[in-house]
């Protein structure tokens, strides 16, 4: 299959009075068409700015992409001038954003909002884009579309703005879709919903996606592909069932180890798993392994040097020094 994404060596940075934070520190991962892949980790581990990092949506000042390669179809975006970048947005790649209240333009109705999208990228007439808006809306299951186009965001619960945000980035059949937390804060009936509708027109319109989460059970229901981050890095890539049956890194069996399991009668009844210590400071990064002062097999050279980001079997990538091919 074609390669869609290949990130290589990013690194991003926000310069503040305090020091200099490396939110993204040298990741590496590759998407190909029709994939899916869930990035997972803890809050402020980098995933966020990940997705902004590879649609060029980082705030310059504090922040600015330091390093690294971004291929969309073999083309890296982080040569593009601003204005050639505008043009991919929305058509080449498009973000679905963490909180679909915040991202929705209060003060216009939803079907404008789409039908904007479609105009600048697609170049149709205000009565086609306005057509092709409630057709959107009727795609991802929004029922009287034709009224529910001239509605504000506020009209809306929870679980309509997030389809709203949905038909904005697959109104124009982008090549690479980014969700980031696409779920969060919806009840778990309309988060399977929400998860069905986007690999049900990923599969129609061959797109591939990133998928953001702290939920391991969302991607494994939803993804092929899986990277572990923390404290910017990704600590270790592979396929699905690869990680969930056969996790390496000590951080990705902890994060394993902390889900809930079932409860109530027949149900093995145990207390859940933490993991000990916390995040280190990103401005103070300790010397060597990031995880190290939480690691339950830590070495001295753990404490000393940095692991190579290795490929231990096909496809499967760990950074750790406990780890070998």
């Amino acid at each position: 299959m074609a390669k869609v994404l290949q990130v290589t060596n990013l690194r991003t940075c926000f310069d503040t009075d305090s020091g200099t934070v490396r939110a993204v520190d040298g990741v590496d991962l590759s998407l190909e068409e029709g994939e899916t892949l869930g990035i997972a980790g803890e809050s402020g581990c980098g995933k966020t700015v990940l997705a902004l990092s590879i649609m060029r949506l980082i705030p310059s000042p504090p922040g600015r992409i330091a390093s690294g390669q971004v291929m969309l179809d073999g083309v890296d975006t982080a040569r593009l001038s601003d204005e050639e970048m505008r043009k991919i947005r929305g058509r080449g790649i498009s973000m679905i954003f963490q909180e679909p209240m915040t991202s929705l333009n209060p003060v216009i109705p939803v079907g404008e909002q789409i039908a904007e999208a479609v105009r600048l990228h697609l170049g149709l007439s205000r009565k086609d884009a306005t057509g092709k808006a409630v057709e959107m809306l009727k795609t991802v299951g929004i029922p009287s579309p034709s009224e529910r186009a001239k509605e504000y965001p506020h009209q809306m619960s929870g679980g309509m703005r997030q389809r709203v945000m949905i038909a904005i980035a697959l109104s124009c059949r982008p090549r690479l879709m980014l969700a980031d937390e696409p779920t969060t804060a919806l009840d778990v009936t309309i988060q399977a919903q929400i998860l069905d509708l986007i690999d049900r027109l990923k599969e129609e319109a061959k797109t591939s996606v990133v998928l953001i989460t702290h939920d391991l059970g969302v991607i494994a229901e939803a993804a092929q592909k899986v990277a572990v981050m923390y404290a910017g890095l990704v600590v270790e890539y592979s396929s699905v069932r690869e990680l969930y049956y056969e996790p390496r890194h000590p951080y990705t069996v902890g994060l394993l180890e902390s889900r809930p399991g079932p409860r109530g009668k027949g149900a093995r009844n145990r207390h859940l798993k933490v993991i000990p210590g916390t995040v280190p400071n990103l401005y103070e990064l300790p010397p060597g392994c990031p995880f190290h002062n939480r690691c339950n097999v830590v070495m001295d050279r753990c404490k000393m040097e940095r692991p190579e980001y290795t490929e231990i079997s096909e496809g499967h990538y760990v950074r750790c020094w406990r780890i070998s091919p």
